[in-house]
């Protein structure tokens, strides 16, 4: 069999290539690990000693926060809004600052002081108001003793409260809230003639109510401050 020069290179390179794998891989001896599925899926191993070689996108650093927190707010301000700021520059100092726990216990406050007032309690009212506003109820009960007069109101039910406003200053934390109840409300004389209101008519109020707390203070009551009707 004549070979020419092509076909004897060629034949030399196989029998060198065969000796080097021989020399790389080894032989056989029936105690090799069979070969790999590689259909098998696996989870891909974690770099060694952090993040390795991982080259970050832009942007990839807010993706790694996990999934979007909830807007703490939701339900009681609108996000970016000047309620929100002022209930987070309130939450930021005042670290168990609870704005939904708050707005119930305005409601109740509110119902607490109607009510309060209706009947001239001035002992219940003063630790519910701060001392201007104490004194402006007391002058306005002292002027229905005056004239004999007797307040009767029912609070039949709070329709709406929301937050309005809210903003910490100088370490005081101030909300306004927007109550909207309905009211049966009257006021009748010595004789019993009715002078203002009515005695069976439900009525909607509206009034705006500003209630402050020092933050970080040991008595976790706040006193109204300021209030505004038919805003």
């Amino acid at each position: 069999m004549q070979f020419d020069l092509f076909t004897l290179v060629f034949i030399a390179l196989a029998v060198f290539v065969a000796w080097k794998l021989r020399s790389v891989l080894g032989q056989k001896t029936g105690h090799e690990q069979p070969p790999a599925d590689i259909f098998q899926k696996k989870a891909p191993a974690p770099p060694a000693g952090g993040e390795g070689n991982v080259i970050r996108l832009p942007g990839a650093a807010a993706n790694d926060a996990g999934p979007e927190q909830p807007f703490r707010w939701a339900g009681l301000a609108a996000p970016g809004s000047p309620v929100a700021t002022g209930l987070d520059a309130i939450a930021r100092e005042e670290r168990g600052f609870d704005a939904k726990g708050f707005l119930e216990g305005s409601k109740a406050a509110y119902e607490m002081i109607v009510l309060s007032f209706a009947r001239g309690d001035r002992k219940a009212l003063k630790g519910l108001l701060s001392k201007e506003v104490f004194e402006d109820f007391d002058a306005a009960i002292a002027e229905r003793e005056r004239k004999g007069e007797v307040a009767e109101t029912t609070f039949v039910s709070m329709d709406k409260a929301e937050i309005v406003a809210a903003e910490l200053r100088a370490k005081t934390a101030m909300v306004t809230v927007k109550f909207s109840p309905k009211l049966i409300s009257s006021v009748k004389n010595k004789a019993g003639e009715l002078v203002d209101g009515s005695a069976d008519t439900v009525i909607d109020v509206s009034e705006t109510w500003t209630f402050s707390r020092p933050v970080g203070a040991r008595d976790p009551n706040w006193i109204l401050v300021a209030t505004e009707a038919g805003a």
